[in-house]
């Protein structure tokens, strides 16, 4: 029955315990994760990094058109046509100008300045006129300067409009403060109409322009290599869940057959030693007959022939470990046999 058992336990099921469990749905976990969601997260930013940068060469290589070329009628911007060096004439409207809040430009808060520009054919487009450093105690600073009034022509970046912040829009030091460029919290908030979803980023030295926002970094950063790595990670661990698992059963296979030699030199002294108080038992018995046996016949043979002795001398009663250790000898000579050594040995290292 206790064999069975062992055998039960031992092999691939004995190896699932819980903890062996848990690990194995906590790599299966890590692994969808890590190829289907971390992954293509790091793989689609650089993707998008090097759309920009193709982008961007290209508005540079080409000449400034005119915004209708890029914005559609409808105020909307195709993805594929943002940075494009636009140009538009007409005014700024100064009475719906919004502030951008605490966006970090320059390593430190700022405020942007967001003013609609009414064109002469009519249309209504943002344009962000560029940044300030905020103030003592993140104030709007005094000398922020407003757009100048009157028809101007500016040169800009067309961009795609901001998705909806989650904080709402609030009042302060004398302007209405927004924390992103979306054009239908901007009408809500300042009372501006038909303002077009995309808006342009002024170029340097422009009318009416702050300081120039600074354009993104060319470098693709390590979006590429980290996207490869969560693949590399992925595949590697159930590589080594199973290398972990393969371990578990050959140490516990090694222990199994280290223990069966230990029962099987267990049982095959026992018989040895049963023998041997056998043995010593015939021995005993025989030696204590011994002087009797001699005293009688002393009595029949003549003197002459009885062997001469001292006469303190004593009978020689060998023991039960004299004549184990006389078998022992004989057997193995003066080498005392350690069964046990290699186990001891195996032990040690494995420690």
């Amino acid at each position: 029955m206790r064999e069975q058992v062992k055998k039960k336990n031992s092999g691939w099921l004995g190896a699932f315990r819980p903890s062996w469990i848990l690990l194995a749905l906590f790599v299966i976990v890590f692994t969808y994760v890590s190829i289907t969601i971390l992954s293509p997260w790091q793989l689609h930013k650089d993707d998008d990094i090097v759309e920009r940068n193709h982008q961007l060469e290209a508005a540079f290589e080409a000449d400034p058109v005119d915004y209708k070329e890029a914005i559609n009628p409808d105020g909307s911007l195709d993805a594929d046509k943002e940075w494009t060096r636009v140009v538009l004439t007409g005014q700024y409207l100064n009475d719906y100008e919004t502030l951008l809040r605490m966006r970090p430009v320059s390593s430190g808060p700022s405020y942007q300045s967001l003013v609609p520009f009414e064109t002469t054919e009519g249309d209504v487009i943002l344009v962000n006129r560029g940044w300030i450093s905020a103030g003592e105690a993140n104030a709007v600073p005094d000398d922020l300067e407003s757009a100048p009034t009157g028809e101007v022509q500016l040169n800009g970046f067309a961009r795609l409009g901001e998705s909806v912040h989650p904080n709402a829009p609030i009042d302060r030091d004398g302007y209405t403060q927004v924390y992103s460029i979306n054009a239908e919290t901007i009408m809500d908030v300042s009372g501006a109409e038909d303002l077009s979803s995309a808006f342009v980023q002024l170029s340097d030295d422009q009318p009416g322009g702050l300081n120039t926002i600074p354009l993104p970094s060319m470098d693709r950063g390590n979006h590429l290599s980290y996207g490869y790595q969560w693949i590399a990670f992925g595949i590697l661990a159930p590589i080594g869940l199973g290398w972990f698992v393969y371990s578990e059963i050959r140490e516990r296979r090694r222990a199994e057959k280290e223990q069966a030699e230990l029962e099987a030199l267990r049982t095959s002294d026992t018989p040895g030693e049963q023998a041997t108080s056998e043995e010593t038992s015939t021995e005993t018995a025989s030696t204590h007959a011994a002087p009797v046996t001699t005293e009688t016949h002393a009595k029949e043979a003549p003197a002459e022939h009885t062997p001469a002795q001292p006469a303190d001398a004593e009978p020689v009663i060998e023991n039960h470990t004299t004549a184990a250790s006389r078998r022992r000898r004989a057997r193995y000579g003066d080498a005392h046999p350690d069964h046990y050594a290699k186990f001891n040995k195996r032990s040690q290292d494995r420690a």
